[in-house]
Order: structure tokens, then C-alpha cells, then sequence
């Protein structure tokens, strides 16, 4: 049996322990479901295909109305017209049109699929008060920050709710920096778990993730 709590570390601006925060083990400590997690990555990857790729029949070729040639006495191959597929310039048989690619899950199977990521990946979190110590939009600073929590030069995904007052400056001072993410809590996907090295999220983005999904069980 799972405890009722998982413990997350709390860290400072400085890299340091500064406590800890706890989350429910129904949404960070359950065994990952692979399939589920499989269906959900497959899903936003499909989501996100543009579906736009368009060829060309024989129909819709410009040109070739006319027989190239009669049908018998000239010694060559038969042909009725010159757009055709086995001619240079003619159509394409069973080539790509435009289509919608996406596909839906129900509700509880993507819930499902980001309580397994979220437990997968609960070793790689980082917790911070809030971001509220950035006076300005530095690069500088959070480069600083990643540094001083071990993850510089990682896949970092940050979870923050930059439209706050405390979290302002987040967005604009990390978004230059290589192989850093940024994500508000709502919009987090199991692929943006899977992908991170390490993944530094405020206090309030836990709390707000953990009611979310917890709601489900």
C-alpha cells in the first residue's frame, strides 16, 4: 500500500533545502500505467500534426486532354494521356491529401496518463516557494537558479503561473535559455514529463496539479 503523502522537497534561490511539500500519493506515487502513457504521448504527438501534405491525381494535373499519340501503327507503348502517373509531370497514385490526424481519449484515461507521468517523473521535481526574487526580466538570474540547483545544461520544464504578480518575470528571463521549457500548470502534458531532465515548479503550481488530478481518484 501507497502512504497518503509523498514528500517533495522544497528548495531556495540558493540551492538549498528550505523544507517540504507534501502531495497526495494517489497522483505522485501510483505505479505508471505504460500503455496509458504510451496512448497519451501518441495522442498529443497526433494532435499535433498539421495534416496539410497535398498531391496531385492524374484528374487535377494540368493539362494532358489530349492522346499523345494512336492507339496502334506507331510502334510505342499505348498512352491517352501525358499525365499520366508513370510520366514525368503527371499525377501521383495514392499520394497524401489533407486529413485530420487527431484523436480523443476519454477524461479518466488522460487523467490516468498524467498521474503515472507525474509519479514517473516525482524524483525530478524541484520545489520553490515562487519566483517572486527575479527583480526584472534577467536571463542571467535563472540561469544562476539552475546552476545553483544542479539542473544547468538539463531538459528543465518549469511550471509556473507567469500571468501572477510573484511570477512575472519568469516567462521573459528563461525563455532564451537552451533546452528550458516553461509550461503553466493547467496546460501540462505527460510528454512535457517525459522529456525533462528535471522539472522546477513552484508551491502553488503543486498545489494546483495535485487538487487537479486528484479529483479523479
Amino acid at each position: 500500500m501507497a502512504e497518503d503523502k509523498i514528500i517533495l522537497k522544497k528548495f531556495s534561490k540558493e540551492g538549498k533545502e528550505a523544507g517540504q511539500v507534501e502531495v497526495s500519493s494517489e497522483v505522485f506515487g501510483i505505479e505508471p500505467n505504460v500503455h496509458v502513457l504510451h496512448l497519451a504521448v501518441r495522442r498529443e504527438l497526433a494532435n499535433g500534426r498539421a495534416g496539410t501534405a497535398c498531391s496531385k491525381t492524374r484528374a487535377e494535373v494540368r493539362g494532358g486532354g489530349k492522346k499523345p499519340w494512336k492507339q496502334k501503327g506507331t510502334g510505342r507503348a499505348r498512352a491517352g494521356s501525358i499525365r499520366s502517373p508513370l510520366w514525368v509531370g503527371g499525377g501521383v497514385t495514392f499520394g497524401p491529401k489533407p486529413r485530420d490526424y487527431s484523436f480523443n481519449l476519454p477524461r479518466k484515461v488522460r487523467a490516468l496518463a498524467m498521474r503515472s507521468s507525474l509519479s514517473a517523473a516525482q524524483g525530478k521535481f524541484k520545489v520553490l516557494d515562487d519566483f517572486s526574487f527575479l527583480t526584472g526580466p534577467k536571463t542571467k538570474d535563472v540561469a544562476t537558479l539552475l546552476s545553483a540547483l544542479g539542473v544547468a545544461e538539463k531538459k528543465v520544464l518549469i511550471l509556473a503561473d507567469y500571468k501572477t504578480t510573484e511570477n512575472q518575470f519568469i516567462y521573459l528571463a528563461a525563455r532564451n535559455l537552451p533546452g528550458v521549457k516553461l509550461c503553466l500548470p493547467h496546460n501540462l502534458s505527460a510528454k512535457d514529463l517525459l522529456d525533462a531532465d528535471a522539472v522546477i515548479a513552484s508551491n502553488n503550481a503543486i498545489q494546483e496539479i495535485n487538487e487537479r488530478y486528484a479529483s479523479y481518484v
